[in-house]
């Protein structure tokens, strides 16, 4: 009888890792997340994401395609576009889980129109164009960030004064960059809706969606993602990375977030190296800050900036 039980715990961890492999860090649909109540938005919201002006405005932009191979050999791609005016300040946009780069225009324009920044939109592997069967959930796409930092440097010019901005994944993905040898021309970085590491989001999912602990069927799972994807769920870590920082941040969540807690944005902030800033939206939940108080928010961003780039 022991020997039944140990027999299906054992054939338990290992389909269960396969399964939540498939689920969350396999390329392709998830139909999971459809209807999920913790990404629930207002209907203000909703109608900015579909139908808002930023979508116009991204069709009509003449965009430079630009491509890079990664370290691990992924044909990775992105878009380019110069100001309106000559400027050194570029900004570079990195989207969220399940998401494409083109989708960064909400804030695109706003940089372009607003603050006439040159802007930079890459897919991260495996979204859009870009090549890889997994997601990354930050932890490569760290790597790659920087190599598009490097390139984008080459093509403007060694004065050319940078800003990260990512969101929710996209977020993680710049804060775990901040924990590298950044090149000098990165001079800030702006987390919006960002998570402290994998294991820990994949944590609170487990519980909230499925019920389960974490341990030890997500610990299995991340040895399954190491041998897979190249990477573990703990070493893919934004806590640890930005307790290294060097370079000015600025964290966005909203408070009403259920998907991704606004506590982990906070925790984030306290132990922070660098020169840090925080602001907390009112009512707005995952990655809603922007369209739930535009002005707030563009302000913060306008003020951050405006204090360490011409």
């Amino acid at each position: 009888m022991l020997i039944l039980v140990v027999a299906f715990f054992i054939v338990f961890q290992i389909a269960g890792s396969f399964f939540f492999y498939n689920l969350a860090i396999k390329r392709g649909p998830k139909d999971f997340l459809t209807g999920n109540a913790d990404l629930k938005v207002s209907a203000e919201t909703m109608e900015v994401f579909l139908n808002g002006n930023w979508r116009q405005w991204v069709a009509e932009q003449d965009f430079e395609e630009l491509k890079m191979t990664s370290r691990d050999g992924l044909d990775l791609q992105g878009y380019y576009l110069p100001a309106k005016q000559p400027s050194n300040n570029l900004v570079i946009l990195t989207h969220g889980y399940l998401g494409n780069a083109k989708q960064m225009g909400l804030y695109g324009q706003f940089y372009y129109e607003q603050l006439g920044f040159n802007i930079f939109m890459p897919n991260a592997r495996g979204h859009g164009k870009s090549g890889g069967d997994y997601y990354g959930f930050g932890w490569p796409d760290r790597l790659d960030l920087i190599d598009w930092t490097k390139l984008l440097e080459q093509k403007l010019g060694s004065d050319t004064e940078m800003v990260y901005h990512g969101l929710s994944m996209g977020a993680a993905t710049v804060l775990m960059a901040s924990g590298e040898e950044l090149p000098k021309q990165v001079k800030a970085i702006i987390a919006d809706s960002p998570y402290q590491s994998v294991y820990q989001l994949f944590a609170y999912q487990m519980d909230r969606m499925f019920h389960l602990p974490a341990f030890p069927l997500l610990d299995n799972m991340s040895m399954l993602t190491k041998v897979k994807a190249g990477y573990s769920l703990k070493e893919a870590d934004a806590l640890s990375a930005v307790k290294r920082a060097d370079v000015r941040i600025l964290y966005i969540h909203g408070k009403a977030d259920t998907f991704v807690p606004t506590d982990m944005t906070r925790k984030l902030f306290d132990v922070t190296a660098s020169d840090a800033e925080l602001l907390l939206v009112d009512g707005a939940n995952h990655g809603e800050a922007f369209v739930m108080d535009e002005n707030a928010y563009k302000a913060k961003v306008y003020d951050f900036l405006n204090s360490y780039l011409p």
